[in-house]
């Protein structure tokens, strides 16, 4: 079967892992479309190749890059005509302008598609956004969503399809692993760490107010950018803690493993408002799966993602914040014990060729093809296929 990808997500190295597992099973022809960068409020983030073997990896100019709504690619047709899909997979929120793209240019091939959706939260929007979501939901053959409320905000809308629940990604445990020699271990201080967007739904300034009243010797480091930077260092300095707080820039998504590997605990505090709550919260399944131990909020899917490997407290409570991270602290056992668990967690549900596997069966469940022993099996050994300029 032949699949055309759209994701702006797939120029982040870390998660084109998915893509190579989805590549390896014999009957997938993959090409994913993905722009040279996107622009959000934590910056430009440009593509990175890092996995990229047994599929084509197409770059796309964007229009309206940064736009999350209204971006769209002008030169997306040409993919159509040149790899006549049997399916197209889209990326992207039924709302958005590149969905309506895709979905149209789908029904004009003949192909099958299909969208990803994260939204938890029934949202009505104004047109022409209303008049394009009402398009693909009607137009859809499938859907995946992230978390298990989005499937009911999706029926709540009027879809009618067959939709699955799947994370969008997950992650590689070859390279997010448990280290053999733990380098935390040499350091006296207590390292909690948060990474993220730095924006108010985070939730980032509980998370200092708690460990401003925790004692012990410990430190915060605080990886992410946004646009509440400023004022978090402001409020550091305000609690008599900007000593033991360090905020540091995004760095490429390579080089997370080696940053979680010097923390103790991470820390979600997402906090659900009007227009958001949290879909997933990738970073708690990269902390699990390098054996740290995790405590989030109660905001959307977290206590899901958590299970009983992870440590939860009510969002906004920085109180019951405290306690949990006084908890940590005080309990090497209890650490090593949720550090075990997460990653067993991880393992279970959460690597990127479990999330392949499932996309996959999507695939097959379309009717395109028909799922016979042979699709059960996996490609090795897959050469690159060329980069478009």
């Amino acid at each position: 079967m032949r699949v055309l990808m759209v994701s702006k997500a797939c120029i982040v190295g870390a998660y084109q892992k998915k893509l190579e597992e989805l590549a390896r099973f014999p009957d997938v022809e993959l090409t994913v479309v993905v722009p040279p960068c996107w622009r959000d409020e934590r910056g430009v983030m440009r593509l990175e190749r890092e996995h990229t073997q047994g599929y084509e990896l197409a770059v796309e100019r964007m229009a309206l890059n940064g736009h999350f709504h209204l971006h769209f690619y002008p030169g997306l047709g040409k993919h159509f005509r040149r790899t006549r899909p049997h399916i197209v997979h889209i990326d992207e929120e039924p709302y958005n302008v590149a969905t309506w793209q895709a979905m149209r240019l789908a029904k004009t091939h003949g192909a099958k598609a299909l969208f990803f959706t994260w939204q938890n939260i029934h949202r009505r929007y104004p047109p022409p956004f209303s008049l394009m979501e009402s398009y693909n939901l009607r137009h859809a053959n499938y859907a995946i969503a992230g978390n298990s409320e989005a499937v009911k905000v999706l029926r709540a809308k009027g879809y009618r399809g067959p939709v699955r629940v799947i994370p969008q990604f997950g992650v590689d445990p070859e390279k997010f692993k448990v280290q053999s020699s733990k380098f935390k271990v040499a350091n006296s201080q207590f390292a909690i760490g948060y990474v993220g967007r730095l924006v108010e739904e985070k939730g980032v300034d509980v998370l200092l107010r708690a460990v401003a009243g925790l004692g012990g010797d410990w430190q915060l480091r605080i990886l992410g950018s946004g646009p509440q930077r400023a004022g978090l260092e402001n409020l550091a300095t305000e609690l008599g803690i900007a000593e033991r707080v360090g905020f540091e820039e995004p760095i490429p998504s390579t080089q997370m493993p080696g940053y979680y590997h010097q923390l103790d605990a991470l820390v979600l505090p997402s906090l659900t408002r009007p227009n958001w709550k949290e879909q997933f919260g990738r970073v708690l399944i990269e902390a699990m799966a390098c054996g740290v131990p995790v405590v989030g909020s109660d905001s959307g899917e977290i206590p899901n993602v958590i299970g009983e490997a992870g440590l939860v407290f009510a969002e906004g409570d920085e109180r019951a914040l405290r306690a949990r991270l006084s908890q940590l602290m005080a309990d090497p056992a209890l650490r090593e014990e949720l550090a075990r668990r997460g990653r067993e967690r991880v393992l279970a549900h959460y690597t990127q060729a479990q999330v392949a596997a499932k996309t996959y069966q999507v695939y097959c469940e379309l009717g395109v093809v028909q799922n016979t022993e042979s699709a059960g099996t996996r490609k090795h050994g897959s050469s690159v296929i060329p980069h478009l300029p």
